[in-house]
């Protein structure tokens, strides 16, 4: 007997994940056991850049003089001052077309910018990315003409703040469980909302918001989300609370809002009447991107820190570098910080490639940054011990700042069994496609050749990954093997549990943390392979490296390799775990605690 609610949710799943695309998927090709390096564009030499070096700099110098970020923390707002500078140096318009007033700069140069904000203060890189990646951007690319000119200009002078509200009470990660209503007006002018969002950054002192509302469609049928374009000075619009109370990036200003019969025009409809949905997903994977950049900007700050203080502090007549347990924690963070900067970059470089599918690896991207600079956060306070408690040190305000990184824009574990999810799908579409096709074996031959085929060249030939550096090699051989070993399990747990591995969430996790360190392993040994045939340099050009270029490219060869060389070790662990576990073992755990611990909490 079917299941009413699971074939809602796969409807559902069917619209976010069925669409179109031109170009397939790197990361799903990483699903099949196979790494199509065609996919994947070189990894981009990020200071060709003049415009963008030279804002670099301007921006640099505009935090040291004039974002102080422990009065932000402590005052709990962003002065008007330093938005109206961010505003001036086309820092808040950087992606927007020029003749909207913007800089035209790529994703992969607006990156830069978010690094440096990210190392800097964390508020103010929020604030930025809430305004530019998530609010103007959805304008950029499902505006119309008019919608264009009357909204970018303001937007990327800095004159009006975006905001772009979607979470409500009932919707987080769960985006597709809006409730806020649409209804068509009576003299079929436009749209009533009624409704409440919160935690929405910059929602309080926005003068436009992209508001996501559910609207009835023609014909009739189940409602569908839809985005409009509000201002608050349209009557019902209310801000319940501007700055809501919070552990960090406090100098943000999250807000609650209400809409109580608030009319919005035809004209402010923004996309097609029921792809609201669409429009949210598409802007969140900028926005996903540049948390990678903004990630890797603290990383370095943490990281540089954390070495000087390990090379100077002495405790028991040594100093703390040469004690294992802090080596474990320096290379950790040195090999963390390489790869965040390789998969943030070869994103956004995805991105301006010009494809159209991508939504997979952001969210590999955000969930590999925020889950790393949290570590590389907590063992910098080790580190640096009782001295870095005390808020005379930017580390306590960085550790209340890095957590909402990994609950913003997709819960982590949300994203982890989003990646499996999606990244299955497209194995178990096949698989059933071939299952059919057995049963007409004439009249498909052709699918049944391809797919014999690759699964001859899989057990035989194993996976090559194209490298132009010969001292790649060995790298490069291993992480075929891996490839392949990876599709053969996924394979067979797809043929284990067919439709019901949804419900399988200890493996789905697994599965999407493997997979989140493949993509992230292929970002570095592009980046790798980009240093060592010299067609790009060392990054981070603000992180404040004493040493001479060739050390730090030496260091980096080093970092990177010793990535590539853990997270295979933590692939194959995630692999044999999936076979070998104590989830039964954890359910019934937890359902102990749940059953004496659950009533008293009801009470």
């Amino acid at each position: 007997m079917s299941d009413p609610n699971r074939e809602k949710q796969i409807a559902e799943a069917e619209e976010l994940l069925g669409g179109k695309h031109r170009n397939v998927s790197f990361a799903k090709q990483l699903f099949f056991g196979r790494q199509r390096e065609q996919i994947l564009p070189r990894y981009p030499d990020i200071h060709a850049s003049r415009q963008a070096a030279d804002l670099v700099k301007s921006l640099q110098a505009f935090c040291r003089d004039r974002v102080d970020p422990v009065a932000i923390d402590r005052n709990e707002r962003i002065p008007d001052e330093v938005i109206a500078g961010l505003g001036r140096l086309g820092v808040l318009g950087a992606c927007l077309p020029t003749s909207c007033g913007g800089r035209g700069f790529s994703q992969t140069e607006y990156c830069r910018l978010i690094e440096v904000l990210g190392g800097h203060c964390a508020s103010t890189a929020l604030f930025v990315n809430a305004h530019h990646s998530i609010g103007p951007r959805s304008i950029v690319l499902f505006g119309t003409p008019q919608q264009q000119q009357q909204w970018l200009p303001k937007l990327a002078s800095g004159e009006w703040i975006s905001a772009f509200a979607l979470t409500e009470p009932e919707a987080g990660s769960d985006a597709a469980n809006v409730q806020t209503m649409a209804t068509p007006s009576a003299d079929g002018r436009g749209w009533v909302l009624n409704g409440q969002k919160r935690w929405i950054t910059n929602g309080g002192i926005a003068q436009a918001l992209t508001v996501m509302a559910r609207t009835p469609m023609p014909g009739g049928g189940d409602t569908k989300i839809t985005a409009f374009l509000v201002s608050p000075d349209m009557p019902g619009f209310q801000v319940v609370e501007e700055r809501m109370p919070k552990c960090g990036v406090r100098g943000t200003a999250t807000s609650r809002l209400a809409f109580k019969e608030m009319f919005v025009p035809n004209e402010n409809v923004l996309g097609k009447l029921g792809k609201g949905l669409k429009v949210a997903l598409t802007v969140l994977d900028f926005g996903r991107t540049t948390f990678g950049a903004s990630c890797t900007g603290a990383a370095k700050f943490c990281m540089l820190r954390a070495a000087r203080h390990a090379a100077t502090r002495v405790q028991f007549g040594q100093a703390l570098a040469t004690f294992d347990l802090v080596r474990d924690k320096l290379a950790y963070m040195h090999a963390g910080t390489f790869a965040m900067e390789a998969a943030t970059y070869q994103t956004a470089a995805l991105i301006d490639s010009g494809g159209d599918d991508y939504m997979l690896e952001t969210a590999m991207l955000k969930v590999f940054a925020t889950d790393v600079l949290w570590r590389i956060i907590n063992d910098t306070i080790q580190i640096f011990g009782g001295k870095a408690y005390f808020n005379d040190e930017p580390y306590e305000r960085m550790m209340r700042d890095g957590r909402i990184n990994l609950i913003g824009e997709g819960a982590n574990d949300v994203l982890r069994s989003f990646v499996a999810l999606v990244g299955m799908r497209e194995v178990g579409l096949e698989l059933k496609g071939i299952v059919d096709a057995l049963f007409s074996p004439f009249q498909n031959l052709s699918k049944i050749g391809r797919f014999a085929g690759r699964r001859i060249e899989s057990t035989f030939g194993g996976t090559h990954i194209a490298v132009r550096s010969a001292e790649l090699h060995s790298e490069a051989s291993k992480f075929g093997r891996t490839f392949d070993r990876f599709g053969k399990q996924i394979e067979r747990l797809l043929r284990k549990h067919r439709e019901a591995i949804v419900d399988h969430q200890y493996q789905m996790g697994r599965i999407g943390e493997a997979a989140i360190e493949l993509y992230v392993s292929a970002c570095v040994l592009s980046r790798l392979d980009a240093l060592l045939s010299g067609e790009t340099h060392g990054g981070g050009d603000h992180n404040g490296h004493d040493g001479s270029a060739s050390d730090a490219k030496a260091g980096q060869l080093i970092a990177g390799r010793y990535y590539l060389q853990t997270a295979n070790r933590r692939i194959r662990r995630n692999l044999a775990d999936l076979w070998d576990n104590d989830d039964p073992e954890t359910t019934r755990c937890a359902a102990a605690l749940l059953g004496f611990a659950a009533p008293q909490v009801k009470k």
